[in-house]
């Protein structure tokens, strides 16, 4: 007997997960080729469906990288006297 403390999982078509993402149908199917998503092919006939746990994981993911480029991108942008402090001159 399954245990019922635990989560069933949670399938969705991929229009769904692309209109909750705002994205096109064939980018959710992409993202599930590229194991970015976790997704199986059910019923009969069969049919493409992803897990609904997964969607958070993508989203987590990409909120994380983004916050990844904005960090590299404002340490690009830093110049060293805004680092170091204004450069020191030597007495003549």
């Amino acid at each position: 007997m399954p245990d019922a403390s635990a989560p069933a999982v949670r399938f969705l078509a991929p229009a769904q997960v692309a209109e909750l993402l705002g994205v096109q149908v064939d980018e959710i199917v992409e993202l599930i080729m590229q194991s970015r998503l976790r997704g199986a092919r059910l019923g009969a006939p069969a049919v493409w469906r992803v897990e609904e746990a997964s969607i958070a994981e993508y989203l987590s993911e990409q909120a994380e990288d983004a916050r990844r480029r904005a960090l590299w991108r404002q340490a690009n942008a830093a110049s060293f006297p805004e680092l170091w402090g204004p450069p020191v001159r030597l007495a003549d």
